[in-house]
């Protein structure tokens, strides 16, 4: 899919024993109304939160299906990360391709983030899976061709994301984006392999931040994709909103594609729920002016919401770990590192932000 006019969100949703599939088309939203085209949340361990027996509970304290709640505050597009061979069930094949059957019959569109990695692949780590460490850079070119064909023939999702913040490349270290010609090899295997099954898939390249973004995506031109995604956490990426709205009018403007904020979010408060530290747990972690509360979570949100809808080519955000409650129990100390900045409070009470999702 390439850069086109404005024209609205088309979602086709098709349950039948035909070979139609969930078509979700995205295309260029500028608009001034405030919505949305790709309105997304990460939930990639509710599958294991579910499983625990946890409820969730809507504004009035009645209890409610996460996903319905979800779905009625306006979201379209559930993002679920793919691990090669996990340790266990969480974000393995398995798991995905049953979940995501399960989101296409609530009618959300499935976005596909493949890590490549048998566990997290983020900027610090793009660990090979184990089973492909041996392989020659052709071979494991083949490999990834193969597994991504496979997995995107059989999970059938709605947006495909070539490697999760692949800042300095996937599979290292053949892949590392000093080696840049075997990055970006790696890299067209993937999208090859989600073309030669569906040739008009949204394909995002992923890049944790703002600060290198120019340059990386310099480097990825002659490749096949069709979106940029960025991550954005103040405390990861710096406190500088001014160089994010410029980053993202730069990118646009250069490489004429669709624009997402893959992954953000913020705390609703500093305190916590169980006993796993948290990610975010101090004042100056977090962007001057909006403060830790319910509030604060929600002008935040609604601050990445208005940044990329004043981008030419913003589709929309998605928020990261909006499930990661404390659903382990509160002396659990390998729980939630996030249970303070999901979109539910401790008591499980959906917050105001999801509404901003509409």
């Amino acid at each position: 899919m390439k850069f086109l006019p404005l024209f609205c969100l088309l979602v086709l949703v098709h349950f039948s024993c035909s070979e139609e599939q969930p078509i979700v088309e995205v295309t260029n939203p500028v608009n001034e109304s405030g919505t949305m085209t790709l309105s997304g949340l990460d939930l990639s361990a509710l599958p294991e939160i579910e499983a625990s027996g946890i409820t969730f509970f809507d504004e009035q304290e009645i209890a409610r299906d996460f996903l319905d709640m979800a779905k009625a505050s306006g979201v379209n597009m559930i993002r679920l990360r793919l691990w090669v061979n996990p340790a266990t069930e969480h974000s393995s094949y398995e798991e995905v391709l049953t979940y995501a059957q399960t989101l296409k019959e609530k009618g959300f569109g499935v976005w596909l983030c493949l890590h490549y990695s048998d566990s997290w692949a983020d900027p610090g780590q793009q660990n090979t899976p184990a089973a492909w460490v041996n392989l020659s850079y052709e071979a494991l070119r083949d490999t990834l061709y193969s597994y991504t064909n496979d997995v995107v023939s059989n999970i059938q999702p709605d947006m495909v994301q070539v490697g999760n913040e692949i800042n300095t490349g996937i599979l290292h270290p053949i892949g590392h984006i000093d080696n840049l010609s075997a990055f970006r090899g790696l890299l067209q295997a993937g999208i090859e392999g989600v073309r030669d099954w569906n040739a008009d898939i949204p394909i995002m390249l992923h890049y944790a931040g703002y600060s290198g973004a120019t340059y990386f995506y310099e480097q990825m031109v002659g490749l096949d994709y069709d979106q940029i995604g960025l991550s954005y956490y103040p405390k990861f990426h710096g406190m500088d909103i001014a160089q994010l709205r410029s980053t993202l009018d730069e990118l646009s403007t250069t490489h004429q594609k669709e624009m997402v904020l893959a992954e953000t979010a913020y705390p609703f408060t500093l305190g916590w729920n169980d006993y796993t530290n948290n990610i975010v747990g101090l004042e100056e972690q977090l962007l001057p002016g909006y403060e830790a509360s319910p509030s604060g979570q929600l002008a935040f949100i609604q601050l990445m919401k208005d940044m990329i809808l004043s981008t030419e080519g913003g589709l929309g955000i998605c928020y990261w770990g909006a499930e990661l409650i404390a659903w382990k129990g509160p002396e659990a100390t390998d729980g939630s590192p996030w249970e303070n900045q999901a979109v539910f409070d401790f008591d499980r009470k959906k917050l105001p932000v999801l509404d901003e999702f509409k």
